[in-house]
């Protein structure tokens, strides 16, 4: 349980969000301690100096002590500042102030005999002291000048600036705490509203979206995708009920058939001629199921990508006179004019199995659906751009704009009465070939002339092109 709140992305925010504002507050502290202390230390030093500077303000006085009149406790009283008067050999000269005499310092005759002038912190007294030592010459005598301060009042400071950062500081990670988890909650309250409009949406709720409160911020960026993305899974389970309903009716249509014929057979005794009619009749159907399953196979394939392909290089112009000369008989059998029109070299590197297919297809619906005496043409070209280019045109009714979106998918019919009178296709044919084409590079479209007819466009990269590519 524990693990899976770490997981929690507001967990992991508000941590962060308290960790860094912990670390800069740490290091915040730090600095305004060490400031503060050497701000003190400064201050301490500075008091010494002024210090030192006190018997130039007292000389008169000094100079009687000299004379013996009287001593330096005597003069100083207890509001005067630590201070000893040394000879340069190192003898009490004047005895010591008030201050002085009660919190003498061991250290003061050994450092009065080198009067280096410099400040000296004696750390391991209690409590430490720091004192300075000089030499100054009043009147016409040079005297050994000895001042010290203690650092008590400085270090009791510090100590309750310490213990008031680190007792703050607990109360400000609570306090940074819960204001990161405030933060982060209302930062993520729009990712568990789309969570949770999200866990509503199902196959059968393919409509619903997520909320969009800001297009412009990130999260409403990330909704917008993400509908975008149920908008195209709607489609596509769209496309695969149609699919699936069309796929069942095709089916359906011959098995029906075939149980039909075969139930009128049995209902009387025949001759061996009805019978095999009957027979005949079944195989048609059975025929048109086989090639229904195999055009079927061949899509599950391609949207598998199970598909291999032998690339080689393809003239175009042979593979329409090879694809031509075997639909030749059914363009004969409908008085149809079947012809193939090569300008110049039109050749491209791909799977000539793959791409004789799509042709197929392509120049069998135009036998289908051009009228008795009607004229097909096989066009292949080759653009300005270096593009291989084969037109399948007809001269049959054409293709209604309104339609002209949709005759790529799979089982769609432009007139399916129509259909079933040229031979009872599958509905199939188009959509194998836009496949076969595009699987090879290539794009396969409609062309809208504003003629009598329909155009279908195959256009490929050419092999040379491939080979100016590759270099």
């Amino acid at each position: 349980m524990t693990g899976r709140r770490l997981r929690s992305v507001r967990i992991r925010l508000t941590l962060a969000y308290t960790g860094a504002l912990m670390a800069v507050i740490a290091v915040y502290g730090v600095v305004v301690y060490m400031s503060v202390r050497s701000n003190l230390s400064k201050a301490v030093d500075e008091r010494l100096l002024d210090d030192f500077k006190w018997p130039d303000f007292m000389a008169a006085e000094i100079l009687s002590l000299l004379s013996g009149e009287s001593s330096l406790d005597e003069t100083a009283g207890e509001g005067s500042p630590w201070l000893q008067v040394w000879s340069e050999k190192g003898d009490m000269l004047l005895g010591s102030t008030y201050a002085a005499k009660t919190n003498p310092i061991p250290e003061a005759k050994l450092l009065a005999t080198k009067a280096d002038g410099k400040i000296h912190t004696l750390d391991e007294m209690t409590p430490p002291y720091r004192i300075l030592t000089g030499k100054k010459t009043i009147g016409k005598v040079t005297l050994v000048i000895q001042v010290a301060a203690s650092e008590k009042s400085m270090r009791d400071y510090l100590r309750e600036l310490l213990f008031v950062m680190l007792l703050g500081l607990p109360i400000a990670a609570v306090i940074a705490g819960f204001g990161g988890y405030t933060l982060a909650r209302g930062a993520l309250a729009p990712v568990d509203l789309m969570a949770e409009r999200a866990r509503t949406i199902t196959a059968e709720r393919l409509k619903e979206r997520l909320p969009v409160d800001n297009p412009n911020d990130e999260f409403g960026r990330l909704a917008t995708v993400f509908n975008q993305t149920l908008t195209r899974l709607e489609s596509s389970f769209d496309q695969m009920r149609r699919f699936t309903a069309d796929a069942s009716h095709e089916l359906r249509t011959p098995l029906t058939a075939m149980r039909s014929v075969g139930e009128i057979g049995l209902r009387a005794k025949r001759e061996p001629a009805e019978y095999r009619e009957i027979i005949g009749s079944m195989l048609e159907e059975v025929d048109r199921l086989s090639l229904l399953v195999d055009r079927l196979l061949m899509l599950s394939r391609a949207d598998t990508g199970e598909s291999m392909l032998a690339m080689d290089r393809v003239d175009l112009g042979e593979l329409a006179e090879e694809v031509t000369a075997q639909l030749e008989v059914l363009a004969e059998e409908k008085q149809q004019s079947l012809s193939v029109k090569v300008d110049g070299p039109s050749s491209c590197v791909g799977d000539r199995m793959v791409l004789r297919q799509a042709l197929l297809n392509l120049v069998d619906n135009a036998i289908k659906y051009s009228p008795v005496g009607g004229k097909i043409t096989v066009h292949a070209s080759r653009s300005s751009e270096g593009v291989a280019m084969l037109d399948v045109s007809d001269t049959g009714p054409g293709i209604p704009v309104e339609q002209q979106q949709r005759v790529f998918d799979r089982f769609y019919r432009v007139d399916r009465s129509r259909s079933r009178e040229n031979g009872g296709g599958t509905g199939l044919g188009l959509s194998i070939a836009r496949w076969a084409v595009e699987v090879n590079g290539g794009q396969l479209t409609l062309e809208n002339k504003g003629e009598p007819g329909a155009t279908f466009r195959i256009t490929l990269p050419s092999d040379e092109r491939l080979r100016m590519q590759a270099r």
